[in-house]
């Protein structure tokens, strides 16, 4: 039997954001936790537990997983199975979402309670060689945290190298080498001392025989490809565009003043970019809110863009 990618977010949502499942997601953020020096908890409640509504076929969904623990703090994961660039930036974003949203109208800031992002990412990220990295919020010189409330964990999984890891202790590293696709004859070492992972596993076999659960899982995995390839497109038309801006620039500059010949070649140059990357997106019938965050674009603009029929 050919196992399904655990690292197709349907598919680690199944495994890891269903209530059935809740120990299994426990584990995980434990051994996370654990190595990050922070304390285990005890509990968690799914915010967003897998139902059938998160459906592959909706193609604007984001299948994280969201959960509370029992002192109300925020914990979101989400897994990156491809690189869709400005990681640092979208994930910001979706913690600042997180945290503003807890919130409601007329309510004091000391209510807010600290929100945990876990990214675990199919590509490497950060310019080091640590497959867990964890970012806090501190002061340059002497290192003073100005407030808990924010933590950031990256989990690098092709950083993980499985012939220089000791997995005879259990540990944060036996999930990812699970999630990184470790052979089928290495399983019982991982679970060794990791079982509640043996659940995770078995959970990921079950979905592999399911005949509905793997027709989702390749309608979510072609969409993840497409989405991959569109996203590849739009940098390498923005790439072009800040050479063909750069080029225009030195032209304008040798002829009318070098200094404004660049200033204004550069912000053609950009401009252009950006609309040819609208222009891909728009002509994959991708939709407008997508196209705005990754062009920079209005949707106005957008629209303005779309050829007359």
């Amino acid at each position: 039997m050919e196992l399904l990618n655990p690292r197709n977010d349907f598919l680690f949502k199944r495994i890891f954001g269903s209530e059935e499942n809740r120990d299994v997601l426990l584990a995980f953020l434990n051994r996370t936790f654990a190595e990050a020096g922070k304390p285990s908890l005890s509990e968690i409640i799914l915010l967003n537990p897998y139902t059938e509504k998160d459906s592959p076929r909706d193609k604007q969904s984001i299948l994280d997983i969201r959960a509370r623990t029992t002192e109300g703090e925020i914990v979101n994961v989400e897994m990156q199975l491809f690189n869709k660039y400005d990681t640092e930036k979208r994930t910001l974003f979706y913690w600042s979402k997180q945290y503003s949203g807890q919130l409601q109208e007329g309510q004091s800031y000391s209510k807010l309670k600290r929100c945990v992002t876990i990214n675990i990412l199919n590509y490497a990220f950060l310019p080091n060689d640590l497959y867990h990295s964890v970012f806090h919020l501190r002061e340059d010189r002497t290192a003073i945290e100005l407030i808990d409330d924010i933590e950031i964990h990256f989990l690098e999984l092709p950083k993980l190298d499985e012939q220089a890891v000791s997995l005879e202790k259990g540990g944060l590293v036996n999930w990812l080498l699970f999630l990184k696709g470790a052979d089928q004859s290495k399983w019982e070492v991982l679970t060794m001392n990791e079982p509640v992972l043996k659940k995770a596993m078995d959970t990921l076999e079950f979905l592999s025989q399911n005949e509905e659960a793997r027709r989702q899982y390749e309608d979510r995995q072609k969409y993840l490809h497409d989405e991959a390839s569109m996203y590849e497109a739009a940098e390498i038309a923005a790439i072009r565009g800040r050479a063909q801006g750069k080029a225009e620039g030195k032209a304008e500059g040798k002829a009318e003043g070098k200094a404004e010949g660049k200033a204004e070649g550069k912000a053609e140059g950009k401009a252009e970019a950006k609309n040819e990357v609208a222009r891909k997106l728009l002509a994959l019938n991708v939709d407008l809110s997508v196209i705005a965050e990754a062009s920079g674009l209005t949707e106005d603009e957008i629209k303005a863009l779309k050829p007359l029929k």
